[in-house]
């Protein structure tokens, strides 16, 4: 028997590869998905069947192309708010072998209309389930998001519980192997440790320990969430089918003449946000490597043309994967040697950055047009705010940049400064010129402020 996990960075995305009797499945591929067929014939085994517990809204899923790869049946949930032109229809009580492996169909609506559940069982232990493959339903540590229907948000957050108690049903030594792990933007509250039990989560789970359905759902509807324009477009491309990846995950080799001539919509700089506040081609905004899952969706549109800026190959390697992997690949290329061309004289942009004794004094002057402008979550503003600090999420600042004045002066702010100098550099790209970052930010706030 085989069941490996397979880990998607960036999107902390989990999918899964499991084979017995020469036969294999893959449960929510990713689209860059020939590992899975390698993986899979490294073992000897023929990949007969694709699972997807739901129609994804935050990565292009491999199923299509996978499909095409090997001729496996993929199935998917009923009512996926469209056709799934790529899918047959699994409901609950279809049952699939894989060798002496079986995977029973449970439906669990909540987090999407679509959503599935889908149960192992081991044929030479014939005494309950092995293990479940929760998709976006159950976490470890949290539950699923329900914000995808506004207009019906009390129930499916009342979907949701009801999936919730029919997977804890299945006993407490059922392993739980979610979509996700910490860091994905489907949940807030996820451990670190991407393996528990039910019973486990049955005991520590702060979401399953409410056992009121009105109570959870009063708990979720009341919940912060955003959806990044992006979004939209993976649903679209989860119904119709996605394209393949790029064979070559690398952008072409720009000289800096190359990039200067570029007339692209965004020239994104994927170093780390202090590299980039230091000196940075001018008109280049920052998204370091490690948050363009979180933010690229924010900030660049489907079809908008890209160009990288990063310290070295590996950098525009990382980013153009994480881009690939939510569809926004349209790259023209990528650049290396922002510090060689300062030294030739090539003019940079900086964005300044500041204290916390810079802040407390013009907290205490109040200067003529100046605003902090804090760049989290409402979730961490309404746990500590800085008083007479104004706040926008970074994400939002796609479209809410036209409530600000590029009179003012602005000091950007988040939990550490990293989001912060995305948001700068968002705002420098388009027109604003007084601008630097706080850095530390809200802990170097709460370090001085005990």
């Amino acid at each position: 028997m085989l069941l490996e996990k397979i880990k998607t960075p960036g999107l902390s995305h989990l999918s899964y590869l499991i084979g017995s009797g020469g036969k294999a499945a893959v449960i929510d591929p990713r689209r860059d998905c020939e590992c899975y067929l390698e993986m899979a014939r490294a073992e000897g085994l023929e990949i007969t069947h694709i699972f997807e517990t739901h129609r994804n809204e935050d990565l292009v899923s491999g199923a299509p192309i996978l499909k095409a790869l090997t001729g496996a049946r993929v199935l998917h949930g009923p009512n996926p708010g469209g056709e799934v032109v790529y899918a047959d229809t699994a409901r609950e009580g279809d049952a699939f072998e894989i060798g002496q492996l079986r995977l029973d169909v449970l439906e669990t609506p909540g987090h999407t209309d679509d959503h599935l559940a889908f149960v192992l069982y081991d044929a030479a232990y014939p005494k309950g389930a092995v293990g479940v493959f929760t998709g976006d339903a159950l976490f470890v540590g949290d539950v699923g998001r329900t914000d995808f229907y506004p207009d019906r948000k009390r129930e499916v957050a009342g979907l949701l519980y009801d999936s919730l108690q029919k997977i804890l049903a299945l006993g407490d030594q059922v392993i739980i192997y979610p979509a996700h792990g910490a860091g994905s933007v489907c949940g807030s509250g996820m451990a670190e440790r991407e393996f528990s039990t039910l019973g486990h989560e049955r005991a520590n789970n702060p979401r399953l320990q409410i056992n009121s359905r009105e109570a959870f759902i009063d708990l979720k509807i009341e919940e912060n969430h955003y959806q990044p324009p992006y979004f939209r477009l993976m649903e679209r491309l989860n119904l119709e089918g996605g394209s393949p990846a790029p064979r070559v995950m690398r952008p072409r080799s720009l000289s800096l003449r190359e990039i200067q001539a570029l007339k692209v919509d965004h020239v994104i700089d994927v170093r780390e946000p202090l590299a980039y506040a230091a000196g940075h081609l001018p008109g280049a905004m920052n998204l370091p490597v490690g948050m363009i899952s979180a933010f690229a969706g924010w900030f660049i549109r489907e079809g908008e043309e890209v160009a990288l800026v990063a310290s070295g190959e590996g950098e525009l390697e990382a980013a153009m994967t994480h881009l690939v992997r939510i569809s926004l690949d349209n790259i023209a290329g990528g650049y290396v040697g922002v510090v060689p061309a300062a030294a030739q004289g090539q003019a940079m942009k900086t964005i300044p950055m500041i204290g916390t004794r810079d802040v407390e004094n013009r907290l205490d002057t109040r200067p003529d047009g100046w605003v902090l402008l804090d760049v989290r979550d409402a979730d961490e503003r309404s746990e500590d705010a800085i008083d007479g600090s104004q706040h926008i999420y970074v994400g939002e600042l796609n479209e809410r940049y036209r409530d600000l004045d590029p009179a003012k002066h602005y000091t950007l702010m988040c939990a550490s400064g990293m989001r912060a100098t995305v948001a700068a550099g968002w705002l420098a790209t388009r027109g604003f010129e007084k601008l630097d970052v706080y850095l530390g930010s809200m802990g170097a706030w709460k370090a001085v402020h005990r």
